[in-house]
């Protein structure tokens, strides 16, 4: 049906507002603009989502963090054997290196110099006074989920205070993944391995919007991981996704399920949570020198006993964002459904350092502390790296008090800045759970360090009691929780005193490495997720003609004799509807006027459901679309001549095509978010 005959909005206080105050597109452009053809019909062509699969040598998928990286990999020819990343140099104390923090450091003059441990520690030794030419970032990655008007130009500061362009520093970052990869996969293989023998995927929180999803794709056509000619060797994969597609081969042994309601592993419900937890992280040490897992070819027991419209929920925590996805299983082939739109938000355990910052600002002051970042950035890294591994250390039973280790240039720069103590600081705060100890640390009593954790587990946890209010979860019968953040046992204990009694609560056991190898099944086999959840309600402008009463006043356009509403939002497809990978959503137009030689068909996309016109707040264009209809001789071409207009979900992509029915001419143009 075309929009015209769809039930007005809310058009009644639209009349009183100035009609100067419409700029209507169609308007100024001159164009006569498409109507719709009615019926207009939708059709899914099931065979055209079979792609013709390019044979790639090997999969690498890149897990690409706030706070850590790493990457992984298989064989097309050993699909069984996933490999992570070789060890990489300089890891912490007490921080399992399987990743690399994700850290990059640029030369004076803007070049790539290092990144992760080696970044870090590069810095590091800089003299104070050079450091400050120098330009290093980290945790960068929260930007592009920050920022509402994401484009190719956004901006990065690095610790120095100097701005750099986003695009750069993610393309740098995706251009030393993919030297790493290309290098030890050369070594393993014992000759050149080329990029073209490679499918990458990259994998970015569900609840990014579109703009930062293509931001992440253009990002790694600039480090030349694939090209937009060849963008099917990328596949941007959403990280619970990964998640889910790797829990479904978890075996027993491989768990730790918090829930008391059966024994795993031997282990009854009465044993604590922190027993279970030892044991896993015995099975993790013993396990870390080995960089190969063995991903058995199989549905893994919890698995099995889930059947046809059973319903899990995988919590991704990382270290900026938690994202929550509801997944339904759909047999036989056990493909994944996505049962209900991504949600979660800035709730990592980035929110725990910034609570230790606001900690620090309450004992020195927010005004040192902000000097110390800028004047002296490499002791404030320095600073952060002794809270993050005390962070770990951080659990629901623990009794002795933290140690942090303060830099010495710190206690050395705060009596320069304040003209006291460091210990005369802590006296005075009145901050009683933090005391000074002789030897140079902030000794911080348990908890002093659970209340740190404490407003981003609250928010996590408020928002999955909100996620389960919603009737499609309420019968939900696993959770599992995965991600970097979900290895903190406060976090575990949270999320099992809220909900152990509404679902079993599952935790793989190389729980910070679930993405990532989940990533690699995941582009061994794209086909495993079929449904997702369109994010935004997609369609295209359009001229309807004019009905008076109904159509508001302001939206009347007189061409040869003939009224039209402009500014029509013709939609494709609502936000919130399930949409299968490859599906093709169809729409027949016909040029408003025989006599147009050019039809611009102007692609737009909103967040909300109901839209009416393209003016309409938060409606915002994505695409154009510019057919030729010159060169046809007048004769062959019917008195209404059908332009069809095709939409077709990919991954993250959204391809639409126009084709002149009758002379079969077509354009093509991808969805773009950045540029327009």
């Amino acid at each position: 049906v075309a929009q015209s005959e769809r039930p007005g909005g809310d058009w009644e206080e639209r009349k009183t507002a100035p009609t100067s105050a419409y700029s209507s597109p169609a308007r100024s452009l001159g164009d006569t603009g498409i109507t719709p053809l009615s019926p207009s019909h939708i059709v899914n062509d099931t065979d055209s989502n079979v792609s013709e699969q390019q044979s790639f040598l090997v999969v690498v998928a890149v897990d690409f963090g706030t706070t850590s990286s790493g990457y992984a990999y298989s064989f097309t020819k050993e699909p069984e054997c996933i490999h992570v990343m070789r060890r990489w140099e300089g890891g912490d104390p007490g921080v399992s290196n399987q990743k690399t923090p994700t850290t990059i450091l640029l030369t004076p003059e803007r070049k790539f110099h290092s990144f992760g441990y080696a970044a870090r520690d590069f810095y590091h030794d800089l003299d104070p006074n050079e450091a400050k030419q120098w330009l290093y970032l980290e945790k960068f990655k929260m930007k592009l989920h920050t920022t509402g008007d994401l484009t190719m130009d956004t901006d990065l500061t690095a610790a120095n205070g100097k701005k750099v362009k986003a695009l750069e520093i993610f393309a740098y970052a995706l251009q030393y993944f993919k030297e790493q990869a290309l290098k030890e996969l050369s070594d393993q293989a014992g000759s050149e391995f080329e990029n073209s023998d490679v499918r990458w995927v990259i994998t970015v929180p569900a609840i990014w919007k579109q703009p930062a999803k293509q931001f992440m794709r253009q990002a790694a056509y600039q480090a030349g991981l694939a090209s937009p000619e060849n963008s099917e060797q990328l596949i941007i994969a959403l990280e619970p996704e990964a998640a889910s597609i790797y829990c479904r081969k978890l075996r027993l042994h491989q768990m730790i399920e918090l829930s008391g309601k059966a024994a795993v592993n031997g282990y009854s419900g009465s044993d604590t949570v922190g027993a279970g937890f030892t044991q896993a992280k015995e099975h993790i040490r013993r396990n870390r020198q080995s960089r190969t897992f063995l991903v058995e070819n199989v549905i893994g027991e919890i698995w099995s006993e889930l059947e046809e419209g059973d319903k899990y929920v995988v919590v991704d925590s990382g270290g900026g964002t938690v994202d929550l996805t509801v997944h339904q299983i759909r047999l036989p082939e056990g493909h994944l459904k996505e049962l209900y739109k991504a949600t979660g938000g800035p709730y990592g355990s980035l929110g725990v350092d910034y609570e230790f910052e606001k900690l620090l600002y309450k004992i020195f002051g927010e005004d040192f502390i902000e000097q110390f970042k800028i004047k002296r950035p490499a002791a404030w890294v320095d600073l952060m790296i002794a809270f993050e591994s005390r962070k770990r250390a951080a659990a629901p039973d623990r009794t002795n008090p933290l140690n942090i280790t303060l830099p010495f240039s710190f206690i050395d720069y705060y009596k320069k800045f304040r003209g006291h103590s460091v210990e005369h600081a802590l006296r005075k705060s009145n901050v009683d759970f933090v005391k000074w100890s002789s030897q140079g640390m902030l000794r911080m009593s348990p908890d002093a360090m659970n209340a740190l954790f404490k407003p981003t587990i609250d928010s996590i946890i408020e928002h999955l009691r909100d996620l389960f209010q919603k009737p499609e979860v309420s019968t939900v019968k696993f959770l599992f929780l995965v991600g970097g953040f979900a290895e903190a046992p406060l976090l575990q204990q949270a999320v099992q005193a809220a909900f152990g009694d509404q679902c079993r609560i599952i935790i793989p056991q190389d729980v910070g490495l679930t993405i990532l190898k989940g990533a690699v099944l995941f582009g061994l086999d794209p086909a495993v997720i079929k449904v997702r959840r369109s994010p935004l309600t997609y369609g295209v402008g359009v001229l309807n003609r004019y009905v008076e009463g109904k159509h508001p006043p302001e939206k009347l356009l007189v061409k040869d004799g003939t009224r039209w509403c402009t500014d029509v939002f013709d939609k494709f497809i609502s936000a919130d509807q399930s949409v299968a990978l490859g599906e093709l959503v169809k729409r027949s137009y016909t040029p408003a006027k025989p006599s147009q030689l050019v039809i611009v068909i102007n692609i737009y996309s909103s967040e909300h459901d109901n839209v009416s016109f393209i003016t309409d707040p938060g409606v915002k264009k994505c695409g154009t679309l510019r057919l030729d209809l010159t060169g046809t001789s007048g004769t062959a071409v019917p008195a209404r001549r059908e332009i069809q207009t095709l939409m077709q979900f990919g991954d993250t992509e959204i391809k639409a095509t126009a084709i002149d029915i009758a002379t079969s001419k077509s354009v093509k143009v991808g969805i773009d978010f950045l540029n327009y």
